[in-house]
């Protein structure tokens, strides 16, 4: 855990105490964590006096495995992606999760069936919608522009470096798609072992000109710093380095990867009662619309979409920057959660050595 941020309350001026009461929270850090803080943590210590103390890890299902193994949790709630969160589960690492204690919409419509399919399941409530998207840095490329996950690939094209997440997930995927493969047939294709060595192929065509990251904060970086020309990145990462530090950056929406992320309760939580508390607070319709003004994820809750206003400190409209608006869906692909529970350890392995060789 890299840094901790701790809410207090007015309560803890008045002299009350509060130390039995909190909620230690894993999140991602960034823009990412931003959204936590401004859009659930503030507002839940306001309105509960608990205080929430905030931890960033490059990807917080790594130290949930380590410290519930090692039976010294620390962590209350931790934010994951999806297939992680089955994953742990299915290990046993996670607390089940009751669909009943969540905040049901304004119109009374309970939580389970006002989230989109799969956003609720036994060990997770999803909190937003995001998406791997081509990224490139407008100033370099005066004419022609990338349109598609092809461009990525198209080296004399589109001169170049790259940077690329350091893994199998999404990678192989989109390898595919710039091979020609519909988004509604790459999982199938994936399936087979000819697929995997398709999409390797593909990688192996660019692979002396990738920058490997591993933290979301990277492929902006690096794009900034001109080490590369295009990324394939979260896409909430690259909206916040375009709007708040006015980078050239232009996300491709053609062939994003989009996946739920969400709460989990590592097993062992030294606070459940306050956990669920904060999860059931930070997962109401009108919180998740609010974290999506901090940043261009898309709100899992159906009620809360329709909600999201401007993005935050503008009077520009967030919908078109979100994964999920109709427009940005063209050519989308869902990560298939089942196959990555299935595959994850024998694609990355395999990642691995070819990276390795």
């Amino acid at each position: 855990m890299k840094k901790t941020l701790i809410l207090t309350s007015a309560l803890c001026s008045m002299g009350l105490t509060v130390q039995a009461q909190e909620v230690n929270l894993l999140s991602w850090g960034g823009a990412y964590g931003r959204s936590h803080v401004e859009a659930y943590a503030k507002p839940f210590t306001a309105e509960t006096g608990i205080p929430v103390n905030i931890a960033d890890a490059d990807n917080p299902a790594t130290p949930i495995k380590a410290m519930v193994e090692a039976g010294n949790v620390t962590a209350d709630v931790a934010s994951v992606e999806y297939a992680d969160a089955v994953r742990l589960c299915d290990e046993g690492l996670l607390e089940t999760l009751d669909a009943e204690a969540l905040t049901a919409a304004d119109d009374g419509t309970a939580a389970a069936d006002d989230y989109i399919e799969g956003g609720v399941t036994d060990c997770f409530v999803a909190t937003d919608v995001y998406s791997m998207v081509q990224v490139y840095d407008d100033s370099k490329f005066a004419d022609a522009k990338p349109t598609g996950p092809a461009d990525f690939f198209d080296l004399e094209k589109f001169p170049g470096k790259r940077t690329m997440r350091k893994g199998a997930k999404f990678n192989l995927e989109f390898a595919l798609m710039a091979d020609g493969v519909p988004a509604s047939e790459v999982y199938d294709t994936l399936a087979t072992s000819e697929g995997v060595d398709r999409a390797f192929d593909k990688l192996d065509s660019i692979k002396g000109d990738v920058v490997w990251w591993e933290a979301g904060a990277q492929p902006p970086q690096l794009l900034a710093d001109g080490e590369v020309t295009m990324a394939y990145a979260f896409n909430g990462r690259i909206f916040d380095a375009a709007m708040k530090d006015n980078k050239p950056f232009k996300i491709v929406w053609d062939g994003q990867i989009y996946e739920m992320e969400g709460w989990v309760i590592p097993r062992g939580a030294p606070h459940m009662e306050e956990a669920i508390k904060f999860i059931a607070f930070s997962t109401a319709p009108k919180n998740q619309a609010r974290a999506a003004e901090f940043i261009s994820y898309g709100p899992p809750r159906k009620s809360a979409a329709a909600i999201v206003g401007n993005i935050e400190g503008s009077d520009q409209p967030m919908g078109p920057h979100l994964p999920t608006t109709e427009a940005n869906m063209t050519n989308a692909l869902g990560s298939d959660l089942d196959f990555w529970v299935d595959h994850d350890s024998e694609l990355n392995e395999r990642f691995n050595a070819w990276l390795a060789g």
